[in-house]
């Protein structure tokens, strides 16, 4: 039998040639060189049904394959016609383990004989056939090899119950013909192409183990050692694994091995890699975490001392970058420094020439299993995006006054990466909630770039992008995060722009904002009144902007309890808005709307009503009936109308009010709770006058 996966299947040597036929067809005539002494005799049938040259398991720990193992066993075993099973998926996602465990199952219920070819290549299949016909037959040794993998052949045919498996094929031509030929027993391929399979109708997708598969593997990989040096720590994780797991782990070290799994993207390989390692070297789960966060590639190809399969994911994914060249790799590259969730598939629209060549590069990684692929996302896994970070060529530096730039080199990955995703962010306005589906897988990747200070981004349009996430955020009634972005964009504008500069009065601005929503008002105000003061400075007092620096200012006087001064600054930025944007435009609307409820709040409500129903009005011919400014429009008119005693006029506005915020913005939103809240003290007023 042969021995590990890798090694050539035959027992002695080759002599090699290849002839071409007459008819120039190619002819393997290489032959086995086998002693004749050492031939032994042929096996007889007992032997036959336990033939096998299964590698070694890799790990004896398995999990979290139940399903897939199911699926192997439903796969008919006799009679012709036997379609083949293909097993894909990417690198280290375990298929071959897979496989291994299935066909050592086959083994131990009677079922055999099992052969194994690693298949790379059309003569690594030769060899292996052959190989299976020396050890039925040893009188095979002296016949070329590719007679002898006929006679493989022929002798399968001749049987049952018998299991092929060729492990890790490049190309479905490498095993085509083989698999024409083969209809009697149980055929397995695994692969990481996706692509047709002559002779297979049914294709196995392994994808990354489940949350709680991969942290099972991670615990018991890991041993003991990880609850700490406490001898009643190894008692106690004895009966925790014989009860399920776990009983005996520290809660730290749970956590931890928790957090591991989940920064090692739940990936097969990656997680014995590590567990391995932390077995091996006594090393914390933490501390292996802090470095793999420290520096990925590194921790990525550091097997455990005395690894004897010394497969590294470092390792593993190169052999399959190697043959991506153009289009591919650069897409590759650029994917690598975007977020390992999926990303929408318009965002690389402009990354290559053309957009067919954009679909025929994704086409090409995803055939090779190095991405997951839909119709409107692509995702890569986190490993192979540190791995290709680590291995792909830099671009240059980019800086305002680079010689390089103004001669318009192309740009490196990290910084073609970030300019795709901001172009995407330029092109779909967050406060606009028929986007937020695209900015919801949009999000995790504008986080990515953020959280790396690198040169290659431009820091002024760092600025802008997380301006617009934050917009996004807040939009979506999430303000604490949202303040976040919007305190490190100011920083990074006053930095890049300068203190005076128009681009950092609207990260103050939108500071201010986030600020109002948390109900920080007296923080948000000078913010407020030092954005106002910077765009007057350099807009001047009639810029579409210097209106909404005067709106929000008044917004805030307002909730402050200063009405006098928010009624003057909400009149004057209506005035701009009007004037400059016309009488039936939407933020025309909104700059009525938040003079009627100025107005209002003075008690002055008849003079707010027409300004309220002019704003619907307004707002439900531009933006139509069902659009979340149109609900804020409504609900505030209710509440004019309302305090005016009209509470039969008010509450179906009301309703309606909620009926449309549901609908948009989602029954959680915090603008939906305050449409409701309105409707119900609306209704008890009604009720109690």
């Amino acid at each position: 039998m042969t021995s590990a996966r890798g090694r050539r299947s035959v027992a002695a040597g080759h002599n090699l040639g290849v002839v071409v036929s007459g008819d120039g067809a190619r002819v393997d005539q290489r032959t086995l060189l086998v002693a004749p002494g050492a031939l032994p005799p042929a096996l007889d049938a007992e032997a036959v049904r336990r033939l096998h040259n299964l590698p070694p398991s890799d790990s004896e720990v398995f999990e979290g394959r139940e399903a897939e193992l199911a699926a192997l066993a439903a796969l008919p075993a006799t009679g012709t016609g036997v379609v083949a099973q293909a097993v894909r998926g990417m690198g280290g996602v375990g298929k071959s383990t897979l496989v291994q465990r299935w066909a050592r199952a086959r083994l131990d219920a009677g079922r055999g004989p099992v052969w194994w070819i690693v298949a790379e290549s059309p003569a690594q299949v030769v060899d292996g056939l052959a190989s299976l016909a020396v050890q039925v037959s040893p009188m095979n040794a002296a016949s070329r090899l590719d007679e002898a993998a006929d006679w493989a052949v022929t002798w399968l045919q001749g049987r049952g119950d018998w299991l092929l498996v060729l492990d890790n094929v490049e190309d479905p031509a490498h095993v085509a013909p083989w698999l024409g030929r083969l209809g009697t027993g149980q055929v397995i391929v695994t692969t990481r192409r996706d692509a047709p399979w002559p002779g297979v109708e049914t294709v196995l997708r392994l994808e990354t183990l489940r949350p709680d598969a991969s942290l099972a593997v991670l615990r018991d990989l890991a041993g003991e050692h990880v609850t700490g040096h406490a001898a009643g720590h190894a008692a106690g994780h004895a009966a925790g694994h014989a009860a399920g797991h776990g009983a005996g782990h520290g809660a730290g070290d749970e956590e931890a091995l928790r957090e591991l799994a989940d920064e090692l993207g739940h990936l097969p390989l990656a997680l014995r890699q590590a567990g391995a390692y932390l077995r091996q070297t006594r090393t914390s789960p933490a501390r292996y975490l802090e470095r793999l966060r420290a520096d990925p590639f590194g921790v990525l190809a550091t097997p455990a001392p005395g690894d004897p399969q010394i497969r590294t994911i470092a390792r593993l994914w190169p052999l399959t970058l190697g043959p991506l060249g153009g289009d591919a790799a650069t897409l590759l590259r650029v994917l690598a420094h975007c977020a390992p969730t999926p990303l929408p598939r318009t965002v690389l629209d402009t990354a290559l020439a053309t957009r067919d060549a954009v679909d025929e590069a994704l086409g090409l990684l995803n055939a090779y299993g190095l991405i997951t692929l839909t119709d409107a996302t692509v995702t890569v896994h986190r490993l192979l995006q540190a791995v290709v970070r680590a291995t792909a060529p830099a671009g240059p530096r980019r800086s305002r006054w680079s010689r390089l730039w103004r001669r318009r080199v192309p740009p490196g990955p990290e910084a073609m990466a970030f300019a795709l995703v901001l172009r995407s962010v330029r092109a779909h306005r967050p406060e606009e909630h028929t986007t937020w589906p695209h900015w919801q897988l949009l999000l995790p990747h504008v986080l990515a770039m953020a959280a790396v200070d690198s040169p290659a981004v431009a820091s002024g349009e760092l600025a802008l992008l997380l301006v617009r996430a934050g917009d996004y955020l807040r939009a979506r009634g999430e303000f604490a995060q949202a303040r976040l972005l919007a305190e490190r964009a100011v920083t990074i504008a006053e930095s890049a722009f300068g203190p005076h500069h128009p681009d950092t009065a609207a990260c103050l601005g939108d500071l201010a904002a986030v600020l109002s929503d948390l109900g920080e008002h007296a923080e948000a105000l000078p913010l407020e009144e030092r954005a106002l003061a910077i765009t007057e400075a350099t807009l001047g007092f009639y810029h579409p902007y210097t209106a909404t620096c005067l709106n929000n200012l008044a917004l805030t006087l307002a909730d402050l309890g200063r009405h006098t001064e928010a009624l003057a600054m909400a009149q004057r930025a209506l005035t701009i808005t009007e004037s400059i944007l016309g009488p039936r435009h939407p933020d025309t609307a909104t700059r009525l709307g938040n003079v009627g409820t100025a107005l209002s709040r003075l008690g002055e409500h008849a003079e707010a009503l027409p300004l309220e129903e002019r704003a619907l009005a307004i707002t439900e011919a531009a933006l139509g009936p069902d659009h979340p400014r149109t609900a804020t429009r409504l609900g505030n008119l209710a509440v004019t109308l309302a305090e005016l005693g009209r509470f039969s006029e008010a509450i179906p506005l009301a309703e309606r009010a909620v009926s449309v915020a549901e609908s948009t913005l989602g029954p959680d939103h915090p603008d939906t709770a305050a449409r409701r809240d309105s409707l119900v003290a609306m209704r008890q007023r009604a009720a109690r006058e």
